[in-house]
């Protein structure tokens, strides 16, 4: 039967279901008194119970029907026998399709086969599913023919959510991950507050902001791209721990890592250093992992189908950022210190160096081509470049470099950090510098925020600081490749759209 067919169909039978008064979309609630987790842990023949949920199958014998009902956290078997229902609810019950929503009254019993279910007194239809669903059939804990379409997938959620459970279950980790991250915070002494979305200086990162209008003011305004300074003037205000877990927006491209709307933590302490964070770093996937998964060490198999294991109960190596450019390229430290020997150095290890302008640009190039790929174990890579780090401290003892780490499990960048720069005087030539960067046509370079230097003139205590994105944290967690996976809703350009080049 064609899609347009089925469709009339449904429509057809919920036509049928108001002739006989039992319009489901009248219905505005349904008493519910036990869960289908309840239900199977605390099962007792001949108990009475309500439950309602979605219908996962249906399986009709003449007068008599098993169906397998879903409340979203697990199924339960149902039993319908036409002699236990009203003349009227035994119709209706030939009216349900896959994918309806219905809610039944009975006491629990044991099939012949074992099965605990429900033997059904009273049947309430409570919603028709017009478009017939794409629910897989399930055996030994394995759903077949599911929906598999990925774009599909993404672009109706809430279809992926009912038909497949391992996603579903991704999805729902990345909300427990959230939760427990607040767990974390809130039991060492930190405040959750909440900074601006709009804002006149997109700053805190390098990346081109999205812009938008407010008409109250008469004036364009930007898309945060970070929470940084904000959270920084909170710190300026004497609260001595904060953090956020919000959205920020940068209108930069799409892979699998990588999406312009994402959800940033970041937390700063006062009176705390890098090493500081290093360690509230550790424990904080340490407390995620135990809260969500019950364990610090997490299992994930590789493309190639073996498994591999992360024990986050253990301190993350540290490693410093040049000495393990020169141990993978042979490039030494000293090559690195002005731009025309860093180009040499850059072409003898095979990469292009003609667009580059900077000695940060550089070496965070070496860094992605002959570190990060070694990086598989939980690891904390410090030292960075100064010009590519305008918010952190500098290293007294290591010209051009300063107090910055960033943090990688299995190849892939977590998190990033700093002692953070509190001097104003050094943070004013440091934006000045970023300003020049965009006078050269650097969009992406960071921008004057006069608010921001005005608030650390006040006095900012030392502090540290970090900002972890959450989708690449549950994408390390749930074992999953590809950002979109862990984003309930992910951005879909409407179906036949023409992409067009950035300006």
């Amino acid at each position: 039967m064609s899609e347009t067919n089925l469709r009339e169909t449904r429509l057809e039978k919920l036509r049928a279901l108001k002739e006989l008064g039992m319009d489901p979309f009248s219905i505005e609630r349904f008493e519910i008194s036990h869960s289908s987790k309840e239900l199977h842990e605390n099962f007792e023949a001949g108990k009475k119970v309500s439950y309602a949920g979605r219908i996962k199958s249906m399986r009709f014998m003449g007068k008599a029907a098993f169906l397998d009902i879903s409340d979203g956290d697990g199924r339960f078997q149902i039993y319908l026998r036409k002699d236990d229902l009203t003349e009227i609810e035994w119709q209706a019950a030939q009216l349900l399709d896959s994918g309806d929503h219905i809610g039944i009254s009975g006491e629990l019993f044991l099939t012949k086969t074992g099965e605990p279910s429900i033997h059904v007194r009273k049947l309430t239809p409570l919603s028709k599913a017009i478009e017939p669903p794409p629910i897989g059939k399930e055996k030994d804990g394995h759903v077949f023919y599911a929906l598999a379409d990925v774009e599909h997938r993404y672009r109706h959620r809430h279809l992926d959510l009912l038909s497949n459970p391992e996603v579903r279950e991704k999805l729902l980790n990345r909300s427990r991950i959230v939760t427990a991250t607040r767990h974390y915070f809130d039991s060492i002494g930190y405040l959750e507050v909440e900074t601006p979305l709009l804002q006149t200086v997109a700053g805190g990162a390098f990346s081109r902001p999205f812009v938008a209008h407010y008409n109250a003011y008469r004036m364009d305004v930007k898309l945060r791209i970070s929470l940084e300074l904000y959270l920084k003037r909170v710190l300026c205000g004497d609260v001595p721990r904060v953090y956020e877990i919000g959205r920020v927006f940068r209108n930069e491209g799409v892979s699998n890592r990588h999406n312009p709307e994402f959800t940033m933590l970041e937390f700063y302490e006062a009176y705390a250093n890098m090493e500081d964070m290093m360690i509230r770093t550790e424990n904080l996937f340490s407390f995620v992992c135990k809260e969500v998964f019950g364990t610090e060490k997490l299992s994930f198999q590789e493309l190639d189908g073996s498994n591999y294991e992360i024990d986050f109960s253990k301190p993350w190596a540290r490693l410093d950022l040049m000495a393990e450019i020169e141990s993978k390229s042979g490039i030494k430290p000293e090559e690195l210190s002005e731009l025309e020997s860093a180009k040499r150095a850059m072409e003898r290890a095979g990469l292009p160096s003609e667009n580059e302008d900077n000695l940060g640009g550089i070496i965070e190039k070496l860094l992605e081509k002959f570190v990060e790929p070694g990086l598989q174990e939980p690891t904390f890579v410090s030292g960075y470049p100064i010009e590519t780090s305008p918010l952190a401290k500098k290293d007294p003892k290591r010209p051009g470099i300063v107090r910055r780490f960033e943090g990688y499990v299995r190849g892939r960048e977590l998190c990033n950090a700093f002692s953070e720069l509190n001097d104003p005087i050094d943070q004013k030539e440091r934006f000045d510098a970023q300003m020049l960067e965009r006078e050269k046509g650097d969009a992406e370079a960071h921008p004057m925020d006069s608010e921001f230097l005005y608030a650390i003139e006040s006095g900012m205590p030392p502090a540290g600081g970090v900002g972890i994105g959450i989708d690449r944290m549950t994408m390390l967690l749930t074992g999953s490749d590809h950002i979109r996976e862990v984003i309930l809703f992910p951005m879909m350009k409407p179906q036949g759209h023409e992409t067009t080049e950035m300006p």
